[in-house]
């Protein structure tokens, strides 16, 4: 079972951009690797468009985008073509991120992606949707499965990898429904005599009925 801060298994496989390393691949960048039931289907074609429209986003961020589907890479070139039309690019713009193929459901059975609930016309399970978010030292660091028929939210996964970098680098978490800017939460692991020191931007604490002084607020820090 792969836990998160566990190394992403590596793997090799054939894509829209040829054969493809895992690793090698995603070098130094950040990456997300998201699986979909099938070509030319109506829920998967409006994600990778909207993917598409994202990619100047996950740049900013230093990521690097893949998609997995099981068919072949004839299927996935032809499927491209739709794809960017939905998404209201030219003809002869290029397919900005790689399609795995997995036709035979190695990739998805390895990585836990089957939906057993939802077969194609051959009997077979299709792959669920699935998202992993692998940081740049090829940690794994979230996860989230949504069955074949529930379309993504790629707001809300850009919004995770806003606060998985911030969190990173300050000593901070995200609260409910946060989004970049927004106030963070002190960590408790930050002594309270350390606190005006790691937040010069001042911290503010909610009383509650407990007494207790661990929600602590302060300012979203730069970095």
């Amino acid at each position: 079972m792969l836990l998160l801060g566990d190394v992403f298994p590596n793997f090799t496989s054939n894509t829209t951009e040829g054969e493809i390393n895992f690793h090698e691949w995603l070098g130094e960048s950040w990456g997300i690797l998201f699986s979909h039931p099938s070509d030319f289907t109506p829920v998967c074609t409006t994600e990778l468009a909207r993917i598409i429209q994202l990619y100047p986003e996950f740049t900013k961020r230093n990521v690097k985008v893949i998609g997995l589907s099981c068919d072949t890479i004839d299927s996935h070139h032809n499927w491209c073509k739709d794809i960017k039309c939905y998404a209201g690019c030219n003809d002869d713009e290029k397919f900005p991120y790689p399609i795995i193929e997995d036709k035979e459901r190695k990739l998805a059975d390895q990585l836990g992606m089957v939906d057993k609930d939802e077969l194609d016309a051959a009997g077979m399970p299709l792959t669920a949707r699935a998202v992993f978010i692998v940081d740049a030292n090829k940690k794994f660091r979230l996860s989230i499965l949504y069955p074949a028929t529930t379309g993504r939210n790629f707001d809300e996964i850009l919004r995770v990898l806003d606060s998985m970098q911030l969190t990173d680098k300050a000593k901070v978490a995200t609260p409910v429904d946060w989004k970049m800017g927004d106030d963070c939460m002190v960590l408790p692991t930050v002594p309270e005599d350390q606190v005006s020191k790691v937040f010069p931007s001042g911290v503010t604490v909610v009383k509650l009925p407990s007494g207790k002084n661990y929600l602590r607020k302060t300012p979203c820090p730069k970095i």
